[in-house]
Parts: structure tokens; sequence; C-alpha cells
């Protein structure tokens, strides 16, 4: 049963390498082979489960998982004993390795690739088999579960595909900001291996969140509801410290379970909780007096996960930062910041620019009459992240 499984799903994902253009068939045949690894998965697990299980055998369980490791590292010990291939297998975790091939070329590592794959097949009995799938020609294998590189699975492939595991590219906790600052230095080093490029483009992206110039849509966070009843007492968590805000205007404004609540992080009085500096998009957009708080979302959402990649390879990803000047602009507060009985609380609400922050001609409005009849022009100063 598990063989034809097995089966279909190599099927399936065969058929997806045919139809790549076709973006909604794609979707369907990988939920269709996710689906049939689940089974096969859950079949193996179920022999385990001695409560929810209907045919519990414990020894069926821990010899399949010992006889998985049996084999994994008897085929790890034949790559690195095998001189004519100069392998080493630098990561091997249950069912797969990552072999590394120093100083080979692409066409050579394919040819070793499948060297191996039936070398090993060879000593295993059947049906267990290992199968050569890809190359990776740049890669950053930065923990376990967490690899990142450009990705070749033929021979004849010419551009290579940007294929990512475990790390903030592909993970849906953090900003948007995040993937695509990480995504694009990255793809900076695998194309040009010159780090000088890559700091530049950091640099000019933090640049553009410290003088708030980023799009919003690039900093807002969206985490899951999990429903009143599901947080214990005292809990941080930003989207039910704002469901509880939006409850006390409004008892139907809570959100549903598993909806994701969107929110952003700004500046705030000196010594405040962060859980206190969580504010919905709508408000920053109907509150002047608020601005995102640049230095939170630099020094602890977009510079760890570069330093994490980038301190493999011996650069300081957060000197860049820290090279930067720090030049920011007045903030000012259009709809009567100054007026009597507005509580002042941070120095810079005690200044006030009457610059315009696109032209810097001089202007009450906030925003020049003449920028204001150009949007574009506007919007080509503030632009999203790239």
């Amino acid at each position: 049963m598990l063989e034809e499984i097995l089966k279909t799903r190599i099927m399936v994902k065969q058929s997806m390498k045919a139809y790549k253009h076709d973006k909604a068939l794609l979707r369907l045949l990988d939920a269709r082979q996710l689906g049939l690894k689940l089974i096969a998965n859950v079949t193996f697990g179920y022999t385990s489960a001695n409560f929810s299980g209907r045919m519990p055998s414990v020894e069926v369980g821990d010899s399949i998982v010992h006889k998985a490791r049996e084999t994994l590292e008897r085929a790890i010990k034949m790559v690195n004993d095998t001189k004519k291939w100069g392998a080493r297998v630098v990561y091997g975790d249950t069912d797969s390795m990552f072999v590394l091939l120093k100083g080979a070329t692409k066409e050579q590592a394919f040819k070793i690739g499948n060297e191996i794959a039936e070398a090993v097949t060879a000593t295993n009995p059947k049906p267990v088999k290992l199968k050569f799938e890809k190359v990776y020609l740049p890669c950053v294998l930065q923990t376990k579960k967490r690899y990142v590189g450009y990705m070749y699975e033929s021979l004849d492939q010419k551009n290579p595909v940007f294929d990512a595991k475990g790390i903030e590219t592909v993970r849906r906790d953090g900003c948007p900001a995040v993937a695509k600052i990480l995504e694009r230095s990255l793809k900076l080093l695998f194309e040009s291996r010159d780090i000088s490029q890559v700091k530049q483009y950091v640099q000019r992206q933090c640049a553009k969140v410290l003088e708030a110039k980023a799009s919003m849509q690039d900093l807002i966070f969206a985490k899951e509801y999990r429903g009143s009843g599901s947080y214990r007492p005292g809990a941080c968590v930003p989207a039910l410290e704002l469901t509880r805000r939006m409850m006390a205007y409004d008892r139907r404004l809570e959100p549903r379970v598993g909806e994701r609540v969107p929110y952003v992080i700004v500046y705030g009085m000196p010594g405040v909780p962060l859980i206190q500096l969580v504010r919905r998009p709508v408000e920053v957009l109907q509150d002047p007096s608020l601005r995102f708080n640049a230095t939170y979302y630099i020094t602890k959402q977009i510079l760890p996960p570069l330093a994490r990649i980038f301190n493999l390879i011996g650069v300081d990803v957060f000197s860049w930062y820290h090279e930067l000047p720090r030049v920011q602009k007045a903030w000012s507060s259009v709809n009567g910041a100054g007026e009597e009985g507005t509580r002042k609380g941070t120095i810079s609400q005690y200044f006030t620019t009457l610059h315009c922050p696109v032209c810097d001609e001089l202007t009450q409005l906030g925003v020049c009459e003449g920028c204001r009849a150009e949007p574009q022009r506007f919007y080509c100063s503030h632009t999203p992240i790239t």
C-alpha cells in the first residue's frame, strides 16, 4: 500500500514539471503530492499511537526509525569513503543528505550525483532507493531544515530557480519588508558574489525606512487570532491586544478564529512596553502624530535574518546599519498637534517643520500644493521596498 502511495506521489511530482506555466494546476498538483506524503507519514505514525491508533505496534514504529537511521548512516559513510568522487556529506536528515562537491562544475555535480544515487541504491534491498533530486549552485546551508540556493533540477536547465526552505523568505510570521530585503540580498550575493553591492542595497533600504519613505504595506505584520479563550492570562500577543481594544469600542469587532489580524509598530514614550506600541494600520493613517518605529523594524526584524546568513561568511550586517548617518526629518502634525490640551511626550513633538517632505518647499499644508497636484511625484519618493 505504501509503495503505491509513494509511486503515485513521484508520478504527481513529475507531472508538476510539465505544467510549470499553469499556476492553478500547479497548486492543485502540489496539494495532492503533499496529501499523499502526509498519508504515508500518518500510516507510519499510527503504529506508535497507543491512544488514538487502532492497531498500535510500537515495535514497528521503532524498527522503521532505526532502519532509516542505519540506512542514512551507511550511505553517508559510503559517500565520505569513496575517494574518486571527492565528496563530503555536510548534512543528513531522516531520508535525505546534502553532498558537498568542492570545486565541481554543474555538469560534474550532476554526473557524480547520479553515480552516488545508483551506488547507494545498489547496496540497499528493494524498494529502498536513493533518488538524486537537484543541484544547488550556489547554496547557503544555515541550520537543520533551513537552507537557500539556486536550484538546478536537470542538466539542460539554463536558468536556476531561487529555492528557500525554512528561512524568512518563505515564512509568514514577519512583515513583507523582511522577506523582500532578504531575498534580494541573497540574489545579489549569488549573482554578483560582491558583498559591497549587498551592503549598498541593505543600507539603501534601511535609509528608506528611517526616512519614513517605505510603503506601509511592507511594514504590516499579520498574526493569526486563536480566540479569546485560547491564550493564557496576561499573554502579550499583538492580535489579542488589538482585539481587546476593538471590542472595548464595539463587541462585534472580534475577529473570527483563524483570521489574521494586521498591525504595525509605532514610536512611543521612552520605557513603554512594546505591546503598547502595537497599532492597526488604519489608526496610523488617521493619526498624523503616529509614525513607524524604524529602529524596531531595522534592528529587530530586518537585520537579524540577514545576520544569521551573512555571519556564516564573516560579515557583520549590523555594522552596515551603524555606518548610516542618523538623519531624520522633523515630524509635523497637521491636525493641530500643538493645540492646547494635548500633551507632548517626546522631544520630536516639540519641533515642527514647514517644509514639504517631497520638494522641501515652505508650506503650511504638510505636502505643498504643487506636489498635491502631482501625486505620482509623491508616490515615487515613497516607493515600496523591492
